[in-house]
């Protein structure tokens, strides 16, 4: 059976599955099932499908950005710099719109991001797991001001919604920003060589005749508003971008005009899943989809690294 056949039998497999799981039953005939699918189940499913695309896609920019397949946007300081951010607007300007304190996130998710691109330079490049861990550290670090200005201000529990991770909080009018992911996926495909060749690093990217500065901080910036939007919209998703780039390339190779659409797919998929598992695990509560998905990518990662490598693909 061809890829794409399976991958659409897939995806309608999981929107159907989290479509009919939930609370309310819509056979029962107690409410509405046209206005629960058309208010929650939808929304929230559409939700996990841009989240999941969004992190996975915005883990192959940062990986080709830093040379280095170890590392994901959450290893590198960006959903915390985005958390500070809606923090400081939060303080500052409470009664802002939702786009003003998305684009205060991006902005300071993109600053963060910087700061560990800059802190990368001088980083020894010879063991691969050295920058990881640097960005550990980093994120950590910021994590932690972020964390002791919430608690100075009272505010600890704005952190915890945005480091959850989950969908319950998805519903027709509260979602629709997420679709910001699907325009800069486009855009991200229609870059997919000038990325490729951006991993190859600066000097033969510039050999190669790219704007290499250009284009990294324009890769950057879509990656700051991606991760700035799930932030603010479900929060943040650990491992999504780590392990959902590792997989398609081990599984299809390095050829990112055809993997692009494969990460997108796997990552929306992937997170949905997650989701629908949170709901089924302790129902009729629910387990956060990030919890979910940092437990599997925990799994997965390690038999990233400890799994022989696959043949080289031609």
């Amino acid at each position: 059976m061809k890829l794409w056949i399976i991958a659409i039998l897939t995806l309608a497999l999981l929107v159907g599955a989290s479509c009919l799981v939930g609370v309310v039953d819509l056979f029962a005939g107690n409410l509405d099932a046209t206005m629960v699918l058309a208010v929650s189940r939808l929304p929230r499913t559409f939700a996990a499908l841009l989240a999941g695309a969004g992190l996975a896609l915005a883990g192959v920019v940062v990986q080709m950005s830093v040379q280095n397949r170890l590392v994901e946007p959450g290893l590198v300081g960006t959903p915390e710099s985005a958390m500070l951010g809606l923090l400081a607007v939060t303080l500052l300007a409470p009664g802002a719109t939702l786009m003003v304190k998305m684009s205060v996130a991006a902005m300071s998710a993109l600053i963060g991001t910087l700061g560990f691109l800059w802190l990368a330079r001088n980083v020894p490049r010879r063991d691969p797991v050295l920058l990881p861990l640097v960005g550990l550290i980093y994120g950590g670090i910021i994590g932690a001001a972020v964390l002791w200005l919430a608690w100075t201000t009272d505010l600890v529990q704005y952190i915890g919604i945005w480091q959850s991770g989950e969908f319950s909080g998805a519903l027709r009018g509260r979602y629709e920003l997420l679709w910001v992911v699907a325009g800069i996926a486009g855009l991200l495909w229609l870059s997919a060589d000038r990325i490729t060749i951006l991993g190859l690093g600066e000097d033969t990217a510039r050999s190669l005749g790219l704007d290499y500065r250009q284009t990294l901080l324009t890769g950057l910036v879509l990656v700051s508003v991606i991760v700035s939007v799930v932030v603010v919209s479900v929060g943040s998703i650990p491992f999504v971008g780590l392990v959902v780039p590792n997989v398609v390339s081990r599984w299809r190779g390095d050829n990112l005009r055809r993997n692009l659409p494969l990460v997108a797919w796997l990552g929306g998929c992937m997170v949905l899943a997650c989701d629908i598992i949170g709901r089924l695990i302790r129902y009729p509560y629910e387990v956060p989809a990030g919890t979910i998905f940092a437990v599997l990518g925990a799994g997965i990662f390690l038999w990233l690294l400890y799994a022989a490598p696959r043949r080289a693909h031609g």
